[in-house]
């Protein structure tokens, strides 16, 4: 999503994405988009903050990212400042990300226009009431806008944030953000279910349950699967899947693929975790789908956003406490009758994020910076 936004914005304005962790391996940038690479940090699947620089700890990690954003800052000078995410989420960040917002904050009338770039739904808290305070608070002082990149039809803002005083500035629903493709998939789907989990951080039990799932699908249908590892999933456990899938019977077992949406447009079922970006592939390639939401934790956005496309017709759902090898192998065979509906769901948020942010500049063009 933040890429398709930059690279969007990079057609109107100089764009500079701040890159807080690691960009998959093979994604393609517009040459009009300048990457600044921070101190890289990511994420276990418990949420836990790792570094990715074996010499530099998260607390030296994050001081010098600190320093590196308010230093990008000065020197580019930006009109347009966009904000992923924080301060619906992100919270571990916002002792770099809050100087930040307090350095353009300072800048008076002469500061640029700070948004929030926010997906469809809000992960649940434990301290919701406390979270959505602080993050209304957080938003009023700093933000001029924020920027909902869902269809108000499907979801909004009001739907999953309930702050005891209300957001003050502009929420603007953009649309669903899908990147810029050619035509994707081929005209005829061939017979193969596509396993696939985003970046694939998230998806060891999903492709756990995938190879035993292809050794029933085979058995009972001959169904063969495609399984798309990312390149987020951890070397150990792409080696075990490969140890794991050697010689199983219809199984094509790969790291990543060019563009996963393409992808699922060429087969005749796909089976996913449910993220904000999966999503897009999935209604780009109008693929019936199967998704596995995952769920470790307080992790329910993707749940919600599941059974909203559910409702819909647009996918089948799968509860993560029910996922096994039989179960999964169950649930793709019934795919071969499922076909999604034609649900109308706005796709044009990254053309529409754009046009906005013409409009609350006063239709100026180019110029400084945009980051």
């Amino acid at each position: 999503r933040s890429l398709s936004l930059a690279q969007a914005l990079a057609k109107d304005w100089r764009v500079i994405l701040l890159n807080g962790g690691r960009l998959p391996q093979g994604m393609a940038l517009s040459d009009d988009v300048d990457v600044v690479q921070l101190q890289p940090l990511g994420a276990t699947e418990t949420g836990e903050l790792v570094s990715h620089d074996e010499q530099v700890d998260v607390a030296a990690a994050k001081v010098k990212r600190r320093q590196q954003l308010l230093a990008c800052f000065d020197a580019c000078q930006p009109q347009v400042l966009v904000v992923e995410l924080f301060p619906f989420g992100r919270k571990k960040f916002a002792d770099e990300i809050v100087p930040l917002l307090e350095h353009a904050f300072r800048r008076g009338p002469d500061g640029p226009l700070v948004l929030c770039s926010l997906r469809d739904v809000l992960v649940s808290r434990k301290d919701q009431s406390n979270h959505d305070d602080r993050a209304a608070a957080l938003v009023n002082r700093y933000f001029h806008g924020v920027l909902v990149h869902s269809d108000p039809a499907f979801v909004q803002l009001e739907d999953s944030f309930h702050p005891t005083d209300p957001v003050t500035v502009p929420v603007y629903y953009t649309g669903f953000v899908t990147r810029d493709r050619a035509e994707g998939g081929s005209k005829v789907r061939a017979r193969r279910v596509l396993v696939s989990s985003g970046g694939g951080l998230t998806g060891k039990a999903l492709f756990r349950a995938a190879l035993e799932a292809e050794r029933i699908l085979w058995q009972e249908h001959e169904l063969p699967m495609t399984l798309v590892a990312g390149p987020f999933l951890s070397e150990q456990d792409w080696c075990a899947l490969q140890e794991t899938g050697r010689g199983l019977p219809g199984l094509t077992l790969v790291r990543t693929v060019p563009d996963v949406g393409v992808a699922m447009g060429e087969v005749s079922a796909s089976a996913s975790r449910c993220g904000y970006n999966t999503t897009m592939d999935i209604l780009f390639s109008g693929v019936p789908a199967l998704v596995v939401p995952f769920g470790e934790g307080h992790e329910d956005e993707q749940m919600k956003r599941a059974r909203r496309l559910e409702r819909l017709g647009l996918v089948r759902v799968l509860n993560p406490e029910d996922l096994d090898g039989r179960t999964l192998a169950n649930e793709i065979s019934k795919l071969e009758d499922f076909r999604p509906t034609n649900a109308s769901i706005q796709l044009g948020g990254a053309t529409s994020t754009v046009k906005w942010i013409h409009q609350q500049l006063g239709g100026s063009r180019g110029g400084r910076a945009s980051a």
